[in-house]
């Protein structure tokens, strides 16, 4: 009997096309003699969806219609410990059950399915899933919360600046001076919880820094600056595993048209592919790989990449990216990114690892950590209410 793997993708942040490209990549290179893939859209209004029209790119082109021939859907636990997907609404004639979902396999970048949030809900359902859980997907979408914990682990980052912003709309003179005397200009202006250049810019005086933190602030309330990295080469590097064993892939040289890599250049610059019937994603950015900095700036690079997905829990595949400061030859952590772009199936297929083995290694660690986490005890099982001297609605814990 095949594995039924249910296929998440869409989401409503703003990478929401990207995920759909990665998504159909993804399927495409599962392999069907093992598992039965179910597609499982979120529309941008949060609704799901299912259908095997979901599963042709070309069909986003009228998303209208494409939804009109879609079946709307919603999880919930069934009998004998399953997770079932059931039409939505209930018809009034006939079933509303469709089928039994075995494993998860979440392809959301950003806000509300890469940051811990669609991983809480699956974990509610008791449902086994692909990736980082909670924890590590929330502490990796958050740019401060890893800094703090790769900072405080000794692990190489930039200096940084961060701030709510309505703290810059309250007293802007003072993180103004507050940047200058940290950082001093460039810096690099970011939201804390978005990926794909989304919402970033640089800023070379106060008039820009002002435009910079306007723009990131209508992404997020949280803001990180950073001191940029003026001589510098972008190398990433993708890390499978999960924290008992992990290993990292080749690294990449990423070649972007400005001194920040765009949204357009890592998503829009190879167009469409026939062949694959999907965009080709983050496989069209131009790279070189493996990157040229040497062997021992590779083993550097990879070393560092595993100590910082093994140290946030991470599983699955995730992507680290690098700068290197040519002027001092010093590699800093940029971001880890913990649904990256096309899964970074490119990273791993010059290694030896096809597209094929990547997909099933994913849901192979996904079935071991349900496997793990069915030998842990979360409840107790005890009648706290039967105990004679509760005390009803006056909440007592004598």
């Amino acid at each position: 009997m095949k594995t039924r793997v249910a296929v998440i993708f869409g989401g409503v942040s703003v990478e929401h096309e990207v995920s759909v490209i990665s998504a159909l990549q993804a399927i495409q290179h599962m392999d069907d003699t093992k598992y039965e893939v179910i597609p499982l859209y979120i529309s941008k209004d949060r609704t799901w969806y299912t259908g095997e029209d979901l599963l042709d790119i070309d069909n986003y082109k009228d998303l209208k219609g494409l939804l009109q021939r879609s079946q709307k859907v919603i999880l919930s636990r069934g009998g004998n410990n399953s997770v079932e997907l059931h039409k939505d609404p209930k018809p009034r004639f006939g079933k509303s059950y469709i089928g039994e979902i075995d494993v998860a396999f979440p392809i959301i970048h950003g806000t509300f399915g890469e940051d811990g949030v669609l991983q809480g809900y699956l974990e509610l359902l008791n449902l086994p899933y692909v990736g980082c859980d909670v924890l590590s997907s929330s502490t990796g979408m958050d740019k401060v919360a890893m800094k703090h914990i790769y900072r405080d682990s000794g692990l190489p980052i930039l200096d940084y600046v961060w701030f709510y912003s309505t703290e810059w709309n309250e007293d802007q003179d003072s993180l103004v001076k507050k940047i200058e005397n940290t950082l001093s200009y460039p810096v690099i202006v970011k939201p804390a919880n978005l990926g794909s250049s989304v919402g970033i810019s640089k800023a070379a005086n106060v008039d820009e820094l002002e435009e910079a933190v306007e723009l990131a602030s209508e992404f997020t309330t949280k803001i990180v600056v950073e001191k940029m990295v003026q001589n510098m080469t972008e190398v990433n590097c993708s890390v499978l595993g999960d924290y008992e064993a992990a290993e990292a892939s080749v690294c990449e040289e990423v070649l972007g048209s400005d001194e920040i890599l765009s949204y357009e250049d890592k998503y829009t610059g190879g167009g469409a592919s026939k062949d694959s019937g999907a965009s080709k994603g983050m496989e069209s950015t131009n790279r070189v790989i493996p990157a040229e900095i040497g062997e021992e700036k590779t083993r550097e690079i990879q070393e560092i990449a595993v100590k910082s997905f093994q140290l946030l829990g991470c599983s699955g595949v995730s992507r680290i990216d690098f700068m290197i400061d040519k002027g001092e030859d010093k590699v800093y952590i940029n971001e880890i990114n913990t649904i990256p772009g096309s899964l970074s199936f490119y990273l791993w297929e010059p290694t030896g690892k096809p597209y094929k083995q990547l997909t099933d290694e994913l849901i192979q660690l996904a079935l071991k950590r349900q496997r793990e986490r069915e030998k842990l005890m979360f409840s107790i099982d005890s009648n706290l209410f039967s105990m004679s001297n509760l005390s009803g609605g006056k909440g007592s814990k004598k």
